[in-house]
């Protein structure tokens, strides 16, 4: 075809030649090298000086696939140049087109976490609920390796996460098997029945709790063995022995506040699963019967046996304005549950893009964020299997 001539990628750049010390200009021949040029500075210098646009406006092939099956917008997806994924949906890039195991863009940037460039697909009108080989969805993906703010995101933009893969995986059963601690918990929070989650069997006849044991996960064994998910009814957790607790719950202020006046209860009571009050207030997002708790001086650092303080209840559910109560401007904003998809910067200033729940929570130093953020896109010869995100 007329324009940018397609070469073979062991041959795919060359040399023009110049005097010793002299800075060497590369010529790329296809559009995957320019896709894959070197670190992020060198990409960004390319695509500032319009390199990538220069190709597609003299009419490269951006249909053209690797031998696994890699579109450039595969290739972009994998590292997360979203400058180049911008210019290729522009020039009609295929954003369904799958490689050799069913993947499309939409699932190589939910496995290595690129929240930028998954939204940027999203915006295009792209369907995210398709599924590859496995039967997986970019939701499967962005559970299975811990990527939150993909996983957000994801589920913002209406993905279904009740759905099951070819082994009957809920995304719940994988976040459990890898040990990510707070995709389970989101995903946990975003289920229409938590404790049904909690039961359901995959096709090996194996639940969370199962999965969890098998694979070591001892962050996840915790966190389900003393749970005792707030949103399900009292009743059914036989905590009618505590009253306060259902008033609570109920968001009853009048109740709550006959029962501790009277001396019926005590504010900071325990019940069986160590949860005060305030930990049922806050799974319920009930503020007016926080406020009145807080007022009377309840104990808001006692933790249930899951290890939560009702803050931490609050965030699992997802209860903004009740975290931002609870614990003021100190960690929090409104938004911090939430993904702002007008917002560029929110996946950084949240600390979540690339998420592999490796620390102990998610607030990241300014150098964790941006090992974060360039560990995907740092410079590579070729891309390894490790591209689709599989264990070793």
């Amino acid at each position: 075809m007329p324009g940018v001539p397609l070469s073979d990628p062991s041959a795919s750049f060359t040399e023009s030649a110049t005097p010793l010390g002299a800075r060497r200009k590369v010529h790329f021949s296809s559009i995957h090298d320019a896709v894959r040029a070197g670190d992020v500075k060198q990409l960004s210098e390319m695509v500032e000086r319009g390199c990538l646009h220069w190709l597609l406006w003299h009419g490269a092939d951006i249909t053209q696939a690797t031998m696994r099956g890699w579109t450039a917008a595969h290739i972009a997806a994998i590292r997360g140049q979203d400058a180049c994924m911008q210019a290729l949906i522009i020039n009609g890039a295929n954003l369904t087109t799958k490689d050799d195991r069913g993947c499309t863009p939409l699932h190589l940037a939910a496995t290595h976490g690129h929240s930028f460039t998954l939204q940027i697909m999203l915006r295009s009108g792209v369907d995210p609920s398709i599924t590859d080989v496995r039967e997986w969805k970019p939701v499967h993906y962005a559970s299975f390796h811990g990527r939150l703010g993909c996983l957000q995101l994801l589920v913002k933009w209406g993905c279904g996460i009740e759905d099951v893969d070819y082994n009957g995986n809920l995304p719940v059963h994988l976040a459990a098997m890898e040990g990510h601690l707070h995709c389970f918990k989101f995903l946990l929070s975003r289920m229409n029945n938590a404790t049904q989650a909690l039961k359901a069997f995959n096709d090996n006849g194996e639940n969370v709790l199962d999965l969890a044991q098998r694979f070591y996960k001892q962050n996840i064994l915790q966190f389900v063995q003393g749970s005792e998910y707030e949103r399900n009814d009292p009743k059914d957790q036989e905590s009618l022995a505590f009253p306060g607790h259902v008033a609570a719950f109920n968001g009853n202020l009048e109740m709550l506040k006959k029962l501790i006046e009277d001396g019926v209860i005590n504010i900071n009571e325990r019940d069986n699963n160590g949860s005060t009050p305030m930990h049922k207030a806050a799974g319920q997002g009930h503020i007016e019967c926080l406020q009145w708790i807080i007022k009377m001086g309840a104990d808001s650092n006692i933790t249930n046996k899951a290890g939560e303080k009702p803050s931490d209840v609050a965030k699992r559910f997802a209860h903004l304005a009740a975290v931002k109560l609870l614990e003021g401007q100190q960690k929090y904003d409104i938004d911090d549950y939430e993904i702002d998809e007008d917002d560029m910067k929110c996946f950084i200033r949240h600390g979540v893009e690339g998420s592999t729940d490796a620390k102990n929570d998610l607030y990241l130093n300014e150098s964790d964020k941006t090992d974060a953020r360039r560990l995907s896109k740092s410079c590579r010869t070729s891309c390894s299997m490790n591209d689709y995100g599989e264990k070793s």
